[in-house]
């Protein structure tokens, strides 16, 4: 499949066109070449595979060996199956080298999963991939899903300013070093939540944060590992514990003047190194 015809059937959004590269002959975004890749999970297209990736291709998913050669391997084994991988990308953005995806995909009729990936581009080719990924569940008490609110980039004049924003916010409320500022942090009433088990408004999360404590579920946010964003979207990367099992956290955040208006996230549990099929680490 050429690359041209590729990137007409994933849909890129020509707003993000802000920063093109010649790559394969085509001007393409860094998000164009990070959506090629996903996209031959359901295209088999092990052309397209090889020339998104450099063969050094760095693995943090713990299920899928390292290097190129690991990743079409996988997409070749997706396309013997019975059934055919379904992908969709419902919101992405751009941070320097990185690209972030959110996406719903099945692979091979396993069921539906939503998925947060973030690539590290080197020289337009991707050199390494972290992801978290969670089974789709039914609409959270607010009838929101995991995927679904505002997917426009916008306020590019305020992107530094949205992700010191979302980083203080993990620091003094889910790290819980001033937790009495969460108030400070949240729209109001008017927050959007996609967490499955929380409503909306602030009201929603602090009620969940009480249901939390009273019924000793805790959930220790331990280390944050990136900040990444574009405009009114920022994505924080951590790691720590959730009901006593070791996780890594996922959540991604909508600001709009300067308040935390929405919310997604995926926790994703970290097995035993012993299961590992790369030795990378999840971060």
């Amino acid at each position: 499949m050429q690359l041209s015809a590729l990137r007409y059937i994933i849909g890129i959004d020509k707003k993000q066109l802000l920063n093109t590269h010649t790559w394969e002959g085509k001007q393409m975004t860094h998000t164009d070449i990070a959506k090629a890749l996903v996209g031959t999970f359901v295209s088999g297209d092990i052309a397209v595979a090889e020339a998104s990736a450099l063969p050094s291709y760095k693995q943090h998913n713990l299920n899928f060996g390292d290097g190129r050669d690991a990743f079409v391997a996988a997409v070749k084994g997706l396309q013997e199956a019975p059934v055919k991988t379904t992908l969709k990308t419902v919101r992405s953005f751009e941070d320097g080298e990185y690209v972030v995806l959110h996406s719903i995909v099945n692979f091979a009729g396993s069921g539906d999963q939503v998925a947060l990936d973030v690539f590290r581009f080197e020289d337009d080719k991707i050199a390494e991939h972290w992801d978290n990924v969670a089974n789709v569940v039914a609409p959270n008490p607010s009838g929101h899903t995991q995927t679904d609110g505002a997917t426009e980039v916008t306020d590019l004049d305020k992107t530094d300013a949205n992700k010191a924003l979302v980083a203080d916010f993990v620091r003094d409320v889910l790290r819980g070093e001033n937790p009495d500022k969460l108030p400070e942090y949240i729209a109001g009433e008017d927050y959007i939540q996609h967490n499955v088990d929380i409503a909306d408004g602030l009201t929603g999360l602090t009620t969940a944060f009480a249901a939390m404590a009273e019924q000793g579920v805790a959930m220790v946010y331990d280390k944050v590992f990136k900040v990444l964003g574009q405009g009114n979207f920022a994505l924080v990367l951590g790691d720590g514990e959730f009901g006593g099992k070791p996780v890594a956290f996922y959540d991604l955040f909508r600001v709009a003047d300067g308040k935390i208006a929405e919310h997604w996230d995926i926790i994703e549990e970290i097995p035993a190194e012993s299961e590992w099929a790369n030795t990378n680490g999840k971060f």
